[in-house]
């Protein structure tokens, strides 16, 4: 088998002295979707933040495409093609929607940025979004620009930190839509960080269950879903 696109082996994450992570082992085929699931708190947000290298102290190996990414500036993370859509969306209430996508062109590689029309033509619902601004945008429209600006950088390895949440089921099935839009024309490697486990199930190929900051699980979608007591033991509050 060809080497994953990304791998983590023994890492070990802080926040100061709290120890969060504890000797993670996670890997990401190129192509694939991998869904990391777990019950709030148990570490899936700190491993988002740790392979893109923010706010977070960590110690490990996380090769991204055969290249150890450890020492590597966050900034630097994402030229390489590593993008965080964050938990919050972050999306700038001062800047319009266009202002915001156009932003995303500074973790492209040089030329490689999507334009604003190829955008649209993959997310038409921000067309007369265009000129407003981002504390104009409901909830569902910040994580759809969020999204978007994420991809005109044209991202090896996107990592979603639970897209749906707090958004009305049609925004939830939009942002499905989406995702599925983009592994189809651009192939894109997706890491879907999700507590919404029916979401997560529905888009992925791979499983990987976090609990406690330890890889509880971690196979095929077929494998996690032939054994409900992992969902009983693992997701249920």
């Amino acid at each position: 088998m060809a080497e994953p696109l990304l791998a983590l082996a023994n890492v070990h994450a802080y926040y100061g002295s709290a120890h969060v992570l504890f000797d993670l082992a996670l890997e990401v085929q190129a192509g694939s979707l991998l869904a990391l699931v777990g019950r709030n708190g148990a570490g899936k947000t700190t491993t988002a933040r740790t392979i893109v290298g923010v706010g977070v102290r960590a110690a490990g190996s996380i090769r991204f495409d055969g290249v150890e990414l450890a020492r590597i500036p966050t900034p630097l993370r994402a030229r390489r093609g590593v993008q965080l859509v964050p938990e919050d969306r972050r999306i700038y209430a001062e800047l319009t929607v266009r202002e915001n996508l156009l932003l995303g062109r500074h973790a492209a590689p040089r030329g490689g940025a999507l334009t604003i029309e190829r955008i649209l033509s993959l997310f038409p619902m921000l067309e007369p979004l265009l000129q407003r601004g981002g504390r104009e945008l409901s909830g569902g429209e910040q994580q759809l620009v969020a999204v978007a600006r994420a991809l005109v950088a044209r991202p090896r390895l996107l990592i979603l930190d639970e897209p749906t949440e707090g958004l009305a089921p049609v925004i939830v099935e939009q942002v499905g839509e989406a995702i599925r839009l983009l592994r189809a024309e651009f192939g894109t490697t997706v890491l879907l960080i999700e507590q919404n486990a029916a979401f997560a199930l529905d888009l992925a190929d791979h499983v990987a269950v976090i609990d406690q900051g330890r890889i509880a699980f971690s196979g095929t979608r077929d494998a996690f879903l032939s054994d409900p007591a992992l969902a009983e033991r693992f997701l249920t509050v």
